[in-house]
């Protein structure tokens, strides 16, 4: 029975790696649907998050299954519980994709923000793929060196998003109301993909080391 349970917690990572590539993948294809006004790539990662959804259902599934039928001991207790709240992250993540392919979809065939601020979102899509490739290695491997990158990367993040609003609150900034809003929305469903890939790896930290030290319990 203990052979068992191991292997299904080393399923449920292996689901949780899975389900991270997904939404990696989504991003990327997000944001060049988003980028190249490319209405079938919007259309297969909108399409494409239904699998993220059942997924993720499934893992919570088995989690909850795990911890009415096995009673786990404290270091296991801690991944059942772990997994559950890291796959609500990455769900979180590909709804995040899906919103971005979402918008581009509606103003095809127009670029759903002005010209002056595709450098800037480029930038964030860069970023936002280079958070999940590291999260991706990071629960592979538990390497927490890798904690400390994506935080890091996810700053980078947060200072592009603040330049986004200060740039669209400019009193020189000539774009309509409904351009307005949607690039203050893409810049935050880019930088909300980063405050949850951070809280997947502050999780991950804590199944490794068992203490969450100085970062926050999210």
């Amino acid at each position: 029975m203990r052979k068992l349970f191991q292997a299904d917690l080393i399923n449920l990572g292996e689901q949780l790696i899975q389900i991270t590539s997904l939404v990696h993948t989504a991003m990327e294809k997000a944001y060049t649907a988003f980028d190249t006004t490319d209405l079938q790539l919007a259309e297969e990662v909108i399409a494409a998050d239904a699998q993220i959804d059942r997924l993720q259902v499934e893992l919570d599934e088995k989690a909850i299954e795990l911890l009415a039928l096995q009673g786990p001991v404290a270091s296991d207790l801690r991944m059942i519980v772990g997994a559950l709240r890291m796959s609500t992250s990455l769900e979180r993540m590909g709804d995040l994709a899906r919103h971005i392919a979402q918008l581009a979809r509606m103003r095809y065939p127009d670029r759903v923000a002005p010209d002056a601020l595709h450098p800037v979102f480029e930038k964030m899509a860069k970023l936002t793929t280079q958070i999940s490739s590291r999260l991706i290695t990071l629960l592979e491997t538990r390497e927490l060196h890798l904690v400390a990158e994506i935080h890091a990367l996810n700053e980078q993040l947060n200072d592009l998003h603040a330049s986004v609003f200060t740039i669209v609150a400019a009193e020189d900034w000539q774009q309509s109301p409904a351009t307005s809003v949607d690039s203050s929305l893409v810049s935050r469903f880019f930088e909300r993909y980063g405050d949850h890939a951070v809280a997947v790896a502050n999780k991950v930290d804590y199944l490794v080391t068992g203490s969450w030290d100085s970062r926050e319990l999210s």
